[in-house]
């Protein structure tokens, strides 16, 4: 006995229409001819959508809301740096925060860090690998690099629904356009936003929802400034390096290391090789 394939049926909004005025005749078995049986629900949801995104819910972020609408099939993707922070940086980051809360409570601190080479722009699921492809071979030929980041600055996003307390890239920002134009050309080939005309390279360290820019320039910029510059081994704390490059989309992260700087293969040690010669080739005998 072959069993047959279980599929759920919907009927059309026109059909609805159609039979809503009409009492259909009843079958063999008392249930009127053309109902369909209903499918168990534990059937309908044994093949989820592999190109569905995560549900939008604010409470999971803290009160974030999307910048746009989350849509079935539509990826929300980021190009970014990371930054993997050391202790003495969370010190840091703990000291700036507790200040800045006496001036905006609810200022939370940032889970990761990075700096953004994109804006955020949506993907359809098939686009996701090509894009990434592509992003690859543009990071092929870019190095790594140390930047300096130790500015503080006050940013908000573009829709002012959430502020950002973020150290500034004071040295290396060339080297960071360059990365962004490499960025940039893909997002063209994909017909896609590219990044900011002027773009302020930083690190956020904390953030709160609405527009807390008033409350944090001004003296308490200034004195959040000071606690950075007088913070012990500051200088070589915010020396950084910039060595790969992520993409984020959905739930799927990219990696794409940067190349070691031709100087720095130069001076790596190189490593001789000797052919080992017969015994009789090493006593200048002739081997039959």
């Amino acid at each position: 006995m072959s069993a047959a394939p279980l599929v759920g049926y919907s009927s059309s909004g026109s059909e609805d229409e159609a039979e809503a005025g009409t009492q259909a005749r009843p079958g063999a078995g008392g249930r009127p001819r053309g109902q369909k049986l209903p499918v168990p629900d534990s059937v309908l949801h044994m093949f989820p959508s592999t190109e569905e995104g995560p549900e939008d819910d604010s409470a999971k972020h803290g009160g974030r809301v999307r910048t746009f609408p989350h849509e079935r099939g539509n990826w929300a993707t980021h190009v970014y740096l990371p930054y993997d922070a050391r202790e003495e940086f969370v010190d840091l980051l703990d000291t700036l925060l507790f200040h800045a809360q006496t001036y905006v409570p609810r200022l939370v601190r940032m889970e990761a860090f990075h700096l953004s080479l994109s804006q955020s722009v949506v993907l359809r699921h098939h686009w996701i690998h090509p894009f990434v492809q592509a992003l690859k071979d543009r990071m092929a030929s870019c190095q790594r690099f140390c930047f300096t980041a130790n500015r503080v600055k006050i940013y908000t996003n573009q829709e002012k629904t959430r502020t950002f307390v973020g150290l500034e890239v004071t040295s290396g920002h060339t080297q960071f356009l360059d990365l962004v134009s490499e960025v940039d050309r893909v997002m063209e080939e994909f017909d896609l936003a590219t990044f900011y005309q002027d773009p302020s390279f930083h690190i956020s360290l904390a953030w709160c929802v609405g527009d807390a820019q008033l409350q944090l320039e001004g003296p308490c910029l200034r004195e959040l400034q000071e606690i950075v510059d007088e913070f012990e081994d500051s200088e070589m704390l915010l020396r950084m390096h910039a060595e790969q490059v992520r993409c984020k989309s959905g739930n799927k992260f990219f990696l794409m290391p940067l190349n070691f700087p031709k100087e720095a293969e130069r001076r790596l040690p190189q490593v001789r090789v000797h052919l080992l010669q017969p015994p009789a080739a090493r006593c200048g005998l002739q081997a039959f």
